[in-house]
Parts: C-alpha cells; sequence; structure tokens
C-alpha cells in the first residue's frame, strides 16, 4: 500500500535546487528509526546505509534527487514587484497566473504579465520571457517588498495534493515519488546491504549525484525518477514517450546515457515475476541522474526506472496509482536481484 499522507509531504514541501533542506529533513524523520547510517554530505546530499540479512555480490546506490523546478528573486523594482529567473528547465506557457510562495516565510505572490487588451497585434498572442514577468505580493514599494522577501529567495509553486481512484496531482512528484520509493525501501528488511543517495541539484546539472556516486562507489546503481508522459490529444503515438497506466518506465539511451543493456533485460524479468507492469521509453531525448553516476570512477553499471508522469515541470503533475505501485514492486524486486546476484562487475577477470 502506497502510503499518501507521506507522499504528500514529500510533494507539498518546497526545495528548489539549492534550497532542499526541508525535504531532507523530512525524509530523515521519516527513515532514521530504520536506517543504519545517515550522512549529509558538503554539497546536501543525503546519504543512506541500509544493512541487509546478508552481505551483497554488487555494492548497489539507489538515488533519486530532492529538488524541484522553481524560481529566484533577482531584482525588486521600486514600486514592489518581484523580477525572477528560473530554477531549472520551465515551460514559460505553463506559469502565468500561477500562484507561488516565496522564501522561508512562504509569502504569496501571483506570477503576472501586461494585461492583454493593452498589448497589441501580434504580441497578444506571444509568449513573454520571464523578464518580461513579475511576481505580485501586493506590496507598494521595493521597501515595502524588503520587509516581506529578499533578493535570492526562493519561489514555488502552489498546488494541492489530491487523488481519485486512479490518479494522483500534485506539484514535484518530479522526483519526489523516487524519494518516496527510496524511503519506502528504507523501512522494509532487506535481504542485501544497500546504499540510498537523496540528492541535491538535479534540475541544474545533475550536481548532488556526481558528488554521491564519488563517494559511495557503487557497482551499479538504480536511479528511481519521473519522465515526461506524452500520451494526450494531437500527438501522434509513435511520439509518446510513454504511456500512464501501462507501468513503470525503462530507458534504453537518453542525451546523457546508454543504459546497461543486462539490466534492461533484469528489469522486465522483474516486472513479470513480481506482477509489476513495464514498458520502454520510447525516446531517447532528456536526461536524469544516471548521465553521471554511470560515469564515476572507473565506471558504474546503471539504469533509470521511471514514473510516467503528465505536466512534468509543471505546478500540477498527473501520475497513475497503478504506476506508482508498479515502478516500488519493480524496485523491490530489481534491487535485491542486482544486489544478490553474481554479476560481472569491476575488478573481474575475464
Amino acid at each position: 500500500m502506497i502510503d499518501y499522507k507521506f507522499l504528500e509531504k514529500l510533494c507539498t514541501c518546497n526545495g528548489i535546487s539549492g534550497d532542499e533542506s526541508a525535504v531532507r529533513n523530512l525524509i530523515i524523520n521519516e527513515i532514521k528509526a530504520y536506517a543504519d547510517d545517515i550522512k549529509i554530505d558538503n554539497l546536501g546530499n543525503l546519504i543512506v546505509h541500509k544493512n541487509g540479512i546478508q552481505k551483497p555480490a554488487n555494492k548497489l546506490m539507489l538515488s533519486a534527487h530532492m529538488d524541484e523546478v522553481g524560481f529566484m528573486i533577482t531584482d525588486i523594482t521600486p514600486d514592489g514587484y518581484l523580477k525572477f529567473d528560473e530554477v531549472g528547465g520551465i515551460d514559460r506557457r505553463v506559469v502565468v497566473g500561477k500562484q507561488v510562495t516565496i522564501g522561508k516565510k512562504a509569502v504569496n505572490g501571483v506570477i503576472g504579465i501586461k494585461p492583454v487588451h493593452l498589448s497589441k497585434g501580434e504580441d497578444s498572442a506571444l509568449i513573454p520571457k520571464f523578464s518580461e514577468m513579475y511576481i505580485d505580493i501586493g506590496a507598494d514599494s521595493r521597501e515595502d517588498a524588503l520587509k516581506a522577501v529578499s533578493y535570492g529567495d526562493s519561489v514555488n509553486f502552489v498546488s494541492d495534493f489530491e487523488r481519485n481512484a486512479t490518479s494522483i496531482k500534485a506539484k514535484a512528484l518530479d522526483d519526489r515519488f523516487g524519494c518516496f520509493v527510496l524511503a519506502d525501501l528504507i523501512k522494509q528488511e532487506l535481504k542485501y546491504d544497500m546504499d540510498f543517495a537523496f540528492v541535491v541539484q538535479e534540475e541544474v546539472g545533475l550536481r548532488g549525484a556526481k558528488t554521491a556516486a564519488y563517494s559511495i562507489d557503487p557497482d551499479f546503481a538504480l536511479v528511481i525518477e519521473t519522465t515526461t508522459a506524452a500520451d494526450i490529444p494531437e500527438i501522434d503515438k509513435t511520439k509518446q514517450v510513454c504511456n500512464l497506466g501501462k507501468g513503470a518506465v525503462i530507458s534504453v539511451m537518453d542525451s546523457r546515457t546508454v543504459y546497461d543493456k543486462e539490466m534492461i533485460a533484469k528489469a522486465f524479468e522483474c516486472a513479470e515475476k513480481v506482477g509489476a507492469k513495464a514498458q520502454y521509453k520510447r525516446a531517447a531525448a532528456g536526461g536524469n541522474d544516471a548521465g553521471v553516476i554511470h560515469q564515476s570512477r572507473s565506471g558504474v553499471r546503471t539504469l533509470a526506472v521511471s514514473l510516467p508522469c503528465r505536466y512534468l515541470h509543471a505546478p500540477s503533475c498527473i501520475a497513475n496509482i497503478d504506476d506508482c505501485e508498479s515502478v516500488i514492486k519493480l524496485v523491490s524486486a530489481l534491487s535485491c536481484e542486482i544486489a544478490g546476484e553474481n554479476l560481472n562487475v569491476k575488478g573481474n577477470v575475464i
């Protein structure tokens, strides 16, 4: 069963890249009674070791990133409007008119643009640049605004966590669901020792995973992510990448990684064994923390297992509950198989 209360806490917690401390603290409080070793490195990654019933044949690292996309305050106008820039990749089309919170005080604001009735001709149909937008917090001067916010403050989308019989809607499913999967596994009795990395700053360049992988030095890695599902009207079926309701997404290649073929085959084998749905990612675009993990030290055999998700990097993401359960079941089984099997790993003589 999915612990929806904890998943809701993860998704509604604010933590853009470089400001993940609230998410990290939430995870620590959830897992500290189950973990055997917990460390925070200099970059802010949460590194966790969990002892199993027996020692593994292979050292396995499971990774998920804590950060979400958002904005940062860059300037304040003389009349009290906040200027901002993006942190991570955000589609400008989805942000106008959205409610946000700013800084540690969670000051409410609304993202605004020039009114449409003051836009002329083609300008009314153009998507404004972020530099042409502003956040309105109801201040009437720079001095008034500075009483509530500061330069460099984080800006997060506001979005309720909701679910029905088939779906979940929330912000930051990328990648708080991955964090949920790792925490759920830590709370179980494991057959083999495993290492877990809740990493920072994925959305701005895979930065936390690079240092975490170097520190852990694993033989194998599983990156638990979310990935874009484009199974929506007007998109040809050959370009839909993956589909909600068809299970965990197994990547073959993306812009940063060519994934381990033996691990790919093992993933589908495990899915069948435990009754989890699984599908191929039908595109080679995008990337995730696997891009730096698989290049760490002398190399790490790596696979990404993802939750299909519509409207990624937007205030409201949609995921399928059956897919969530498939990812959880698959990762649990696959991690045990990889840690326990005597596969060819670094240092072996062929």
